[in-house]
């Protein structure tokens, strides 16, 4: 059979890549399945691998394989948990994310290796649900991408509900042998051991690149991940990569963005490049975790002359009646120019309020833009205004 575009993957890269190649849809809740069927998406079920000559095999369950040939071959084939050899998966006692997912009964302890958000997001989830849970970070900051006040912010939460968290430690090794785990862990005072049911491994993800055909067709890689140009065509012309398989940010909404930007340069349609310094990232854990653009030390080593603005949530009447005071919000403006370099929010439902900062920053608007825009009273998102006022010396209610 012979396809114009043929889409590798079905995760969020690979779906929306299929559908923006097909139409648009515009009701997600009825599922993947029907979006695909709408848009008059053949679903081929089986385990891919590209040819040469932009011809794809698939192996079904039984075994046949059947050869495909597609104008644009799309590789979206997603990223999984990442294996230390120190830290063997043996899915049970030392597991992945995945099987986090779907354990068969509830551990009463757990450790955590790794505090990015897949880590912070799973020690947070079971430890409201009653699981003794410790976190073993390498960095000296738990989600040690974002802003350090938000870092130590959410360390400071995280401990008071209960989670044992250890910065600037590190797992050396585990030993299974007994009916639960117990790591070994190095830290500055020498190494200890701590004992659980299960060790959670979130020390990153790697790509999906493996037994897929890359060698065969001649596509670049490098340090495990797929090499494209700007466009997200790969090394061999008609053979193009998005997604947690390229060397962008890993995450869903990059993939779908990707695959969107990837199928209307495919169409010739007049596309824009993608600004990856104005991705949004959120964690979602309690309380919630969200940023956009540069932290204070990231502009500071840029040579930035800074207005930083910061306005608790204690402040807001909404959060006060919400029961939700705990976080802050933090704006960082050029003094120069009043360029908005990053926002960084910590509090309860925050990662519905990155959006603003997303749009504004994309907009090139100024932190004044932001402060004399008028926002609803009362609301949580008003302290997005209220910490630019901050910056800038003008707050009222604080």
């Amino acid at each position: 059979m012979n396809y114009d575009i043929i889409v590798i993957g079905s995760g969020p890269g690979g779906y929306v890549t299929a559908i923006r190649a097909g139409g648009v849809a515009s009701k997600m809740s009825k599922g993947i399945e029907f979006l695909m069927k709408k848009n008059k998406i053949d679903v081929i079920l089986g385990t891919a691998k590209v040819q040469k000559g932009k011809k794809v095999s698939v192996t079904d369950k039984d075994g046949k394989v059947t050869e495909y040939t597609g104008t644009h071959i799309i590789l979206a084939t997603g990223a999984r948990s990442r294996e230390l050899p120190n830290l063997p998966q043996d899915g049970k006692k030392v597991i992945g994310y995945r099987q986090a997912l779907s354990l068969p009964e509830q551990p009463k302890s757990m450790i955590v290796v790794g505090s990015g958000a897949i880590g912070v997001e799973f020690a947070d989830f079971y430890n409201t649900m009653g699981t003794k849970v410790t976190v073993v970070e390498f960095l000296p900051n738990i989600v040690p991408v974002e802003d350090e006040e938000i870092s130590k912010h959410l360390e400071k939460s995280l401990k008071k509900s209960g989670i044992d968290i250890m910065t600037n430690a590190s797992v050396e090794s585990v030993d299974t042998s007994g009916e639960g785990v117990k790591a070994t862990v190095k830290t500055a005072k020498g190494n200890i051991v701590l004992e659980a049911d299960i060790l959670l491994s979130a020390v990153g993800i790697a790509a999906n690149i493996e037994n897929i055909g890359l060698e065969e067709v001649g596509i670049q890689t490098d340090k495990g991940k797929v090499l494209v140009n700007e466009w997200y065509e790969t090394s061999v012309p008609g053979y193009y990569a998005i997604g947690d398989i390229i060397p962008t940010q890993a995450l869903a909404h990059v993939a779908s963005a990707e695959g969107i930007t990837c199928v209307e340069k495919i169409k010739g349609m007049h596309v824009e490049k993608i600004d990856y310094g104005n991705i949004p990232g959120c964690t979602y854990c309690h309380p919630e975790v969200a940023s956009v653009g540069l932290t204070e030390k990231q502009a500071k080593e840029k040579g930035y002359e800074l207005k930083v603005g910061k306005f608790p949530l204690s402040a807001s009447g909404k959060a006060t009646a919400n029961g939700n005071t705990d976080g802050f919000i933090k704006v960082i403006f050029d003094a120069k120019y009043g360029e908005w370099l990053g926002c960084h929010m910590i509090g309860e439902g925050v990662t519905d309020m990155v959006a603003e900062a997303v749009v504004a920053r994309k907009l090139e608007t100024t932190g004044h833009e932001i402060i004399k825009s008028i926002h609803p009273h009362p609301t949580v998102s008003e302290a997005i205004m209220e910490a630019a006022a901050a910056a800038y010396g003008e707050v009222i209610h604080i």
